[in-house]
């Protein structure tokens, strides 16, 4: 397939003159769109690295579909109007599914766009995936909200990206970095930020963390310097004509970086090490090895993947799914610097970077899957079968579903998922062809009002448990079928499926039940409770988490 075929369309949109003195084009001078299109479509490259690092083929999750691209972002951020505009667009053109990978604090859906313009796309028949943000390892981070979106949190895959240390005295430790300079043998003067210090500016942030204007050019220069914590020294340190940087950080340890000069990110645990042999070496020397690829267990949620629960529909958990967005090789533009900074003179066609951002188009390509088996199914639909045959992570961290969501895709699970939960009251708000007499309808039931595929209760500290979901589910499978529930219970809480048995007959047939939670809290701390509701026939497993959240509500600004 031709670039001509596979990108048939790119606009951009410069409303409120957010580009200022920049180009007036939709070439992506970022990378990040690039990035993020090419996993959701990029056709199978040989022999595709990031100077030889992550070597194979790579491939995005549907490479027979088209690309439309709406450029709504520059240098200096992304303006809501640009935003609705690209949605407006999108919708007019007739695309067929829409990845989002921006995000921004949690709004009131009322005056967050990308809510809106997602909205309008649902009425359109149009599922938006959008990632969850960066915000993790903290809770209440999660953006995109907004229930009609599928929104997607970022987990590991099987590989991670290593550069290993080696002093003089022999010892080797092991470190995460895409490093793709190579040292050799040769070994390099070695310093930390505190014994590099400027004392003129001393009194001027941490040099021990090496910030800008605290360390000495003339003590840097020509030597590899170890800073505590990870936060993009390594530029301070090129500035100042050092050839290397080792950085500690226990906050990290999952997610590689590019450097613009060869470095790593070790443990505390080593960096202390380090730190005490810089201190007890007369000429202590460093060599710092080029990245190399090892296996890792997989997957897990990546910690800089926003958790919940989330500020704004406090009963619908999110996010809603996961799907890897930790060094990812993907397709990248040539106009920018593999790190961004101009004094780097690397420019590729591949890169490797991480983020939810690269998670959002993996799921957004598995709802493609879907949606060309299944052509006629709602937005909703799509989501539910993405969110049911999810599989639980294999390593789970102490907020449970708060980080995964339902779990890591499962695009082939997804095309036959059995039952499917579809959204009735935003069917309603919706509108369409039906018109409604809002003083004659009936109040929606339940926690939380609406037919979603997971189950959330976001609770203040309270004694007491109780609430009641309301749910119905349509046969997506075979035309007979008996579906048994069985549950799994949130740790001191009871959970009874009324009725615990679903008969159909036929296709597209429907069925409703309820799910009845109660118990006593026992604990004045904060709580996270999972558990999970399976309806299985024998041939399908169709599971929807629950997870009871008990202890603060924390709101932002504007939010009540």
């Amino acid at each position: 397939m031709t670039i001509c075929s596979k990108v048939i369309g790119a606009k951009y949109f410069n409303l409120d003159d957010m580009a200022h003195d920049m180009e007036l084009s939709p070439a992506d001078d970022d990378g990040h769109g690039t990035h993020t299109s090419s996993i959701a479509a990029g056709v199978p490259v040989h022999n595709a690295s990031f100077y030889g690092i992550a070597e194979g083929t790579a491939r995005g999750g549907v490479p027979s579909a088209r690309i439309a691209m709406y450029k709504v972002c520059w240098g200096a951020g992304c303006n809501d109007i640009d935003l609705l505009a690209g949605f407006d667009e999108a919708i007019a053109d007739g695309v067929d599914l829409i990845s989002v990978s921006i995000g921004g604090p949690s709004k009131n859906y009322f005056n967050d766009p990308i809510a809106i313009g997602s909205f309008h796309a649902m009425r359109a028949g149009i599922l938006t995936t959008c990632s969850a943000g960066n915000g993790g390892p903290d809770t209440f981070t999660v953006q995109n909200v907004a229930p009609w979106v599928l929104t997607v949190g970022a987990s590991s895959i099987d590989r991670q990206f290593k550069a290993a240390v080696r002093l003089g005295n022999g010892d080797r430790s092991v470190g995460v970095a895409i490093n793709s300079f190579s040292s050799g043998k040769r070994m390099f003067p070695l310093t930390s930020g505190i014994l590099a210090a400027n004392s003129s500016n001393a009194q001027y942030g941490n040099a021990s963390a090496c910030d800008y204007g605290t360390l000495s050019a003339a003590k840097v220069k020509g030597k590899v310097v170890y800073c505590l914590d990870n936060v993009g020294q390594d530029r301070t340190i090129k500035e100042l004509g050092g050839i290397g940087i080792i950085t500690s950080s226990d906050f990290t340890t999952d997610m590689a970086m590019t450097t613009v000069i060869p470095g790593t990110t070790v443990s505390s645990t080593d960096g202390m090490k380090i730190d005490q042999y810089i201190s007890s070496t007369n000429g202590p020397q460093a060599s710092i090895s080029r990245t190399r690829s090892f296996n890792a267990t997989a997957p897990s949620v990546a910690s800089f993947s926003a958790r919940g629960p989330q500020l704004i529909s406090r009963n619908i958990l999110k996010p809603d799914i996961s799907a890897p967005g930790l060094g990812i090789l993907a397709a990248y533009s040539k106009i920018p610097s593999v790190t961004g900074d101009p004094t780097d003179p690397r420019h590729s066609t591949f890169n490797i970077l991480s983020g939810t951002s690269m998670a959002c188009p993996h799921a957004a390509a598995a709802a493609a899957y879907v949606k060309s088996l299944h052509p006629d199914w709602s937005p909703a639909a799509i989501r539910s079968a993405l969110m049911t045959t999810a599989t639980p992570m294999k390593s789970r961290d102490k907020f449970e579903e708060l980080s995964s969501g339902s779990g890591q895709i499962n695009p082939t699970k997804a095309a036959d998922p059995g039952l499917g939960y579809n959204d009735t009251m935003i069917g309603l708000l919706m509108g369409g062809k039906t018109k409604f007499n809002c003083s004659t309808l009936t109040p929606a039931h339940g926690v939380d009002c609406i037919n979603y595929p997971s189950m959330h209760m976001q609770l203040k500290n309270t004694d007491k448990v109780y609430g009641v979901f309301f749910r119905t589910v349509t046969n997506v499978g075979s035309s007979k079928s008996v579906y048994e529930a069985t549950v799994t219970p949130p740790e001191g809480i009871s959970v009874k499926v009324i009725p615990s048995t679903l008969t159909f007959d036929q296709p597209r047939q429907k069925r409703s039940f309820k799910v009845l939670v109660e118990g006593v809290n026992k604990h004045s701390r904060t709580q996270i409770l999972p558990g999970s509701i399976v309806w299985s026939d024998s041939v399908h497993v169709v599971r929807s988490p629950m997870l009871i959240y008990i202890g603060r509500y924390s709101l932002g600004p504007g939010l009540s």
